[in-house]
């Protein structure tokens, strides 16, 4: 089984074709293709290949899945003195990706996945249908209204 570490955001991964994961928050839309280019490890079935401190030229090419919140956690900072108590939330912003390929340095793919495209596309329809719905709503409102002005003349 092929994998590769990569870092982002201060943090490093071990990940191999298909697999998804939550990372801190990219500026990236979702749907896209991200491309993960500081590669510190790669290991296909034969042999292993580590980086000092990168690989250079080996690239690991994910799809955005969606930006999302994390648990909440919860601060509290307490002090030895009467009524010195703060309570604070914090909910992280993580992006969940989906690993589709591991290029090593020449551009030889080490692994790939087929992206689940039909459940992206079916969210886009599911979208789609939602705003038909809507606008069905609508034009229903307004045939009854027109019903009613006649039945009144």
């Amino acid at each position: 089984m092929s994998f590769a570490v990569i870092e982002t955001g201060g943090k490093q991964y071990k990940v191999s074709a298909n697999n998804i994961l939550k990372v801190e928050k990219l500026n990236i839309p979702k749907g896209k293709k991200v491309e993960f280019k500081k590669v510190l490890l790669l290991n296909d079935d034969k042999t292993t290949e580590v980086g000092n401190p990168t690989i250079s030229g080996a690239i690991v090419e994910a799809l955005l899945l969606d930006n999302i919140k994390d648990k909440k956690v919860l601060v509290f900072k307490k002090r030895r003195r009467q009524n010195s108590r703060k309570k604070y939330g914090h909910r992280q912003l993580l992006s969940k990706i989906q690993i589709t390929k591991i290029l090593s340095k020449g551009g030889k793919v080490i692994s790939e996945s087929k992206v689940d495209k039909i459940k992206l596309s079916n969210d886009q329809k599911s979208d789609k249908k939602l705003s038909v719905k809507k606008q069905d709503s609508k034009k229903t409102t307004e045939k009854k209204m027109v019903v009613k002005t006649k039945s009144k003349k």
